[in-house]
């Protein structure tokens, strides 16, 4: 993680619990972002290393593995920076010490818009890490990230507060913004590829023909043929 109190200002910042959340939940759109101009940076809560069923795989050698597949994928889409934290899957919490280390970073990467998932979705089964990432990140956009008490040895080493203008959450069940990745859908595919230790063993025709579908019906009510949705949150 740069440790620097100041950096080069990112328009976006995605920050998910692990490896490959990204390409699931955002790439096409954070493609025709990049090819608008925009400057993306990533924020990788976990390195995935218990997610394989592998059994011959160690954690240690997980991580590196995943690590490297996000950063592929990041390089293929264009993203300026990946930045990992290293915290243990499945082992994320709620505390003081995750949300200052995203406080830290929105303050010194100033985004104008921050996408996580959404922490309240209420009618599936899913990872512990997602919710506890999206909660912590809602809460170092707002309030910790904005106040200057929130802190103050961030302030005090010359990292100044910042606001967030949005947040979009993806995966949510009350979408309310959507953004067209027709010609975008095979370069978030071709990215969700670089992540081989968790799709190289499923049949990919199945799976790009869920992706498929679940593009298009995230795209009904516009005149796009394939969409990402988001639920928006303007902050100011």
């Amino acid at each position: 993680m740069n440790n620097n109190k100041t950096v080069e200002k990112a328009d976006i910042m995605v920050i998910t619990p692990h490896p490959d959340d990204a390409e699931f939940g955002v790439a096409g759109t954070a493609a025709r972002w990049i090819k608008e101009g925009k400057q993306i940076v990533y924020v990788v809560c976990t390195s995935g290393d218990k997610g394989t069923s592998d059994r011959s795989v160690k954690p240690k050698d997980l991580a590196l593995i995943r690590e490297q597949e996000q950063q592929d994928a990041a390089t293929l889409l264009g993203v300026r920076e990946v930045i990992f934290l290293r915290y243990k899957d499945q082992k994320l919490e709620d505390n003081d010490d995750f949300r200052k280390k995203l406080v830290r970073l929105i303050r010194m990467y100033r985004p104008d818009t921050m996408v996580t998932d959404d922490p309240y979705r209420r009618y599936q089964y899913w990872h512990r890490d997602h919710m506890i990432t999206a909660r912590v990140a809602l809460d170092a956009v707002f309030p910790y990230a904005r106040d200057h008490l929130a802190y103050p040895d961030l302030l005090r080493a010359g990292i100044e507060p910042h606001k967030v203008k949005e947040v979009l959450l993806f995966h949510s069940d009350s979408p309310n913004i959507q953004f067209d990745i027709t010609k975008m859908f095979d370069l978030k595919l071709a990215a969700l590829r670089c992540h081989k230790s968790q799709v190289g063993n499923r049949d990919w025709h199945d799976l790009e023909k869920m992706l498929r579908a679940w593009a298009m019906e995230m795209a009904k009510g516009t005149d796009y043929e394939l969409a990402e949705a988001f639920h928006r949150i303007e902050m100011w």
